[in-house]
């Protein structure tokens, strides 16, 4: 559905749409592929008239694991695949803010850098009780231009942002419940998202999305304030030799 790559499953379920990051031998780690297609997927399904509300979830036992370390080596060497993952993850950010349908997150299992990300831009979020949310840029040497540090001063203290986003530590699923950034810790979380969805899918319509659109504005406007900073910025640290030491290690040691 929507003409997606295989590494993203969409499928419908009357007014829902349930997305699923689809790499679940690799716990779901972002490609080139993942990576286009949520570049290409939140435009569409805003598009979608029939669509009422989405369920964003992960194949397997993850919902994801972070950047895949050889896609991420190819970053630090590949001046043309890096501008085009700069300007896709410019989309998947500003995309899912601006989406019309609310996107209720079902987090199955470790949401780890552009996954974390994703959780963050959701509009609702259900999280396993031995899941976990953790934004490694920093530790890797790398900007984390695409989510948690854009929004996370919206969902909880700036001093609590500056402490996840700069050690990059596990926030557990209870953590992250305390913390605003998550907003419920249940056995199944999809099973919770999806009747979430159904409840948001039988609102009225213009009231919902509309209502939605009013919240994100505060969410857009800091977004457009610091993504450009925030792009420029990652896009340098790809190119540094912090960072190139830091993913030859992870690399080689796979």
């Amino acid at each position: 559905m929507y003409d997606l790559p295989p590494e993203i499953l969409v499928e419908a379920d009357g007014p829902l749409r349930i997305i699923t990051l689809n790499r679940p031998d690799a716990l779901n780690a972002v490609d080139d592929a993942l990576h286009s297609g949520l570049a290409a997927l939140w435009p569409r399904l805003a598009a979608d008239r029939s669509a009422r509300a989405a369920v964003l979830t992960g194949a397997g036992s993850a919902f994801s694991a972070g950047g895949d370390f050889a896609y991420l080596a190819e970053l630090a060497h590949d001046a043309e695949l890096r501008a085009k993952t700069i300007a896709h993850g410019r989309e998947i950010v500003l995309g899912m803010v601006r989406c019309r349908v609310p996107v209720i997150a079902a987090v199955n299992g470790p949401a780890v850098g552009l996954g974390c990300s994703l959780v963050a831009l959701s509009d609702i979020a259900y999280i396993a009780e031995d899941a976990y949310l953790k934004d490694p840029h920093v530790q890797v040497g790398l900007v984390a231009a695409d989510g948690g540090p854009l929004s996370w001063p919206l969902h909880t203290s700036l001093l609590l942002a500056k402490e996840y986003a700069l050690t990059g530590a596990k926030i557990t699923a209870e953590r992250a419940r305390e913390m605003g950034l998550v907003n419920h810790v249940v056995a199944d979380p999809l099973a919770e998202a999806m009747a979430c969805a159904k409840r948001v899918a039988e609102l009225p319509q213009q009231a919902a999305e509309s209502t939605k659109r009013l919240l994100n504005l505060h969410l857009e406007r800091a977004v457009l304030a610091t993504l450009d900073y925030a792009t420029t910025a990652e896009d340098l640290s790809f190119q540094t030799e912090a960072f190139r030491t830091v993913i030859t290690r992870l690399t080689a040691g796979k």
